[in-house]
């Protein structure tokens, strides 16, 4: 009998509600879910960590004490999937909380302390993922397309992941094997400060508010007008460039907007840059399978298959065996294993790099 190879995968990513954690086993190359965790943000650590977004006073204390908060809260989703293990978790794969994303500078900026995560858990801890993309002249994003072709590409058939978090991207399961993807522009972000700003919500549930309104045709315009949807891939994004000042000064110019409208508009946004993306990725798609806080968002999944045009099926990724809340900490959880293979982790043909390269870094228990 094969000996259990279990990782344990975190992320937290744009949305910044909280930290998904996945127990998993990799024995004989299979991708094997044994159990999750979902550990909410403190509401002051959401704060801290949304202020970072932005240049600000004593940036180097704030990151830093930031990053404490965050490893402890790492270290309590990792404490909640250790009763599942069975025996020795090779190593915990974390992605860290983005920040900064700057890789036209040549640097990407995710907050952890890993060290102290080694140290709060008793584990080998892998963490740096994307630093060595970038190090390579490549995007350091997105890393999930090599893992979507491992867990659900199908030879002879054409799909599309896209995963919707705060940031959107989607994944290129080509039927003979290839794979491509980028990131596509806003997923949650904007429709999640937007209500935010207008009801005091986190995140409009199920899309209902968005839902009741009605799409502006002009703001939709102006919004699709962004350069970066024009932008040819390699790709990526994120609060740097999409955030809520860049949303007001497009506001500014579109007149008196009843709110709920907005939020459709914005639903709308999302929906029509995913589906704009599939088409210059894909000539034909056999189906879209959405993962993220998105695929939980009904009026948005309705949005993107009007947007397609009824050209192919869109299901969440709950259909191929994987919950849409899981999908992203299992891919982490996959590159901490290729990390300890010694395996590349990235695709040169979607980051850009000049090559395969094994991610990560390791502190040792």
């Amino acid at each position: 009998m094969t000996s259990p190879e279990l990782f344990i995968g975190l992320m937290s990513g744009t949305s910044m509600d909280g930290v998904d954690g996945v127990l998993a086993d990799f024995a004989d190359g299979a991708i094997t879910t044994i159990q999750s965790a979902f550990v909410p943000f403190d509401p002051a650590l959401r704060t801290d960590l949304m202020a970072l977004q932005s240049p600000g006073p004593n940036e180097i204390e704030r990151e830093a004490l930031a990053a404490n908060a965050l490893a402890a809260c790492y270290a309590a989703c990792v404490a909640a999937l250790l009763p599942a293990a069975t025996c020795q978790v090779r190593a915990v794969a974390v992605h860290g909380q983005t920040i900064r994303h700057r890789p036209e500078l040549g640097y990407t900026r995710q907050t952890n302390n890993p060290a102290l995560l080694a140290e709060l858990t008793g584990l080998d801890v892998i963490a740096d993922f994307r630093s060595r993309d970038v190090a390579a002249g490549g995007q350091g994003a997105p890393l999930v397309p090599a893992f979507h072709q491992a867990q659900f590409g199908k030879a002879g058939h054409t799909r599309v992941v896209v995963n919707i978090g705060g940031i959107a991207n989607i994944s290129v399961l080509h039927g003979d094997g290839r794979t491509g993807g980028f990131d596509t522009g806003p997923g949650n972000v904007l429709m999640d400060g937007w209500i935010g700003r207008q009801l005091g919500k986190e995140y409009d549930a199920d899309g209902a508010w968005a839902g009741g309104g009605t799409v502006d045709p002009g703001l939709l315009q102006t919004l699709r007008a962004e350069p970066y949807f024009a932008l040819a891939a390699p790709k990526s994004t994120g609060r740097d460039l999409f955030h809520m000042d860049w949303l007001d000064a497009r506001l500014a110019a579109a007149g008196t907007l009843a709110p709920q409208d907005v939020q459709a508009t914005l639903t709308a946004l999302t929906a029509h840059t995913i589906a704009d993306a599939i088409r210059a990725a894909a000539r034909e798609v056999d189906a879209v399978y959405v993962c993220g806080g998105g695929a939980y968002n009904a009026t948005l999944l309705r949005a993107l298959a009007a947007a397609l045009g009824g050209t192919a099926v869109v299901e969440s990724t709950a259909v191929l065996g994987v919950a849409p809340n899981r999908v992203e900490a299992l891919a982490f959880a996959w590159l901490g294993y290729r990390f300890q293979k010694r395996e590349a982790g990235n695709l040169p043909a979607v980051t850009g790099a000049k090559g395969p390269r094994i991610l990560g870094a390791l502190y040792p228990a």
